[in-house]
């Protein structure tokens, strides 16, 4: 049986107070020098892209960033699989959302084949070692799977083809995930038991509500990380000086109407 829908107010409240934590530990990762690094991977339209926004919209961007990698270029493409993705993992003092990640590799480029089964093969058996390496370096790696039924995807499918301002979020690879349900979950269930190990798990997410699996997500998060509120010291600010200043007239510059 579902559960009732989450009250707008509620969730409101809740997510403030998650957000207020998100800013403390910002603080803390900053005075710390941590490297933290969050992979959200699932189905298209499970909603990882929500999450993300409202972990970072309070967070400092120099602090906490969103690495969104576009298809490779040629160039990449003769790399190292994961050479592109460690130019985007983070320094001290940071942490990365990768919104999407090198699991491509064993999601979309290999069910949709746009790799070769050796080079899929040879993921499956790098990627634990990979990230056992970053892990041993001290980087703190934490791995969401967003789960969402066929029956949410679709109706959240239909919301994206109607409505013009979420029309830019549906592309032709969404409809090919529809059509291979079944590819994309044998893949997924080959990933995890490859690379769901002891030393790297994968948290999975019930992404059917919305406003549940953020709250839930971002909870569990926060408490992956032991971290205090930094003490600051007590700002006065001082007096302003104007002295010797002409401001410039208004009517000699150019103003936005105030239309609203």
């Amino acid at each position: 049986m579902s559960k009732k829908k989450l009250d707008k107010t509620f969730y409101e409240q809740e997510l403030k107070k998650l957000q207020t934590e998100l800013v403390k530990l910002q603080e803390w990762v900053k005075h710390k020098g941590l490297r933290i690094a969050v992979i959200f991977e699932g189905r298209d339209a499970a909603g990882k892209g929500g999450v993300i926004k409202r972990m970072t919209e309070k967070l400092n961007p120099r602090v906490c960033r969103i690495a969104a990698l576009p298809s490779p270029t040629e160039r990449e493409k003769t790399q190292w699989y994961f050479q592109r993705y460690v130019a985007h993992l983070p320094a001290a003092g940071e942490m990365v959302l990768f919104d999407r990640s090198w699991y491509n590799r064993a999601g979309v480029e290999h069910v949709m084949g746009f790799c070769s089964e050796e080079e899929y093969n040879d993921f499956l058996r790098a990627c634990p070692e990979f990230e056992r390496m970053l892990i041993r370096s001290g980087l703190v790696l934490i791995k969401y799977w967003f789960s969402v039924s066929d029956e949410v995807q679709e109706a959240r499918f239909l919301q994206r083809i109607h409505k013009p301002i979420k029309r830019w979020k549906f592309s032709p690879m969404d409809l090919e995930s529809r059509s291979r349900w079944a590819e994309y979950s044998r893949a997924k269930d080959v990933m995890f038991d490859y690379t769901d190990t002891k030393h790297s798990p994968w948290f999975v997410v019930n992404a059917d509500d919305k406003r549940r699996a953020r709250l839930n997500c971002i909870s569990h998060f926060l408490k992956q990380i032991p971290y205090k509120e930094i003490d600051y010291p007590a700002i006065e600010l001082p007096e302003i000086n104007k002295t010797g200043y002409m401001r410039t007239p208004k009517d000699e510059q150019h103003w936005v109407p105030n239309k609203y």
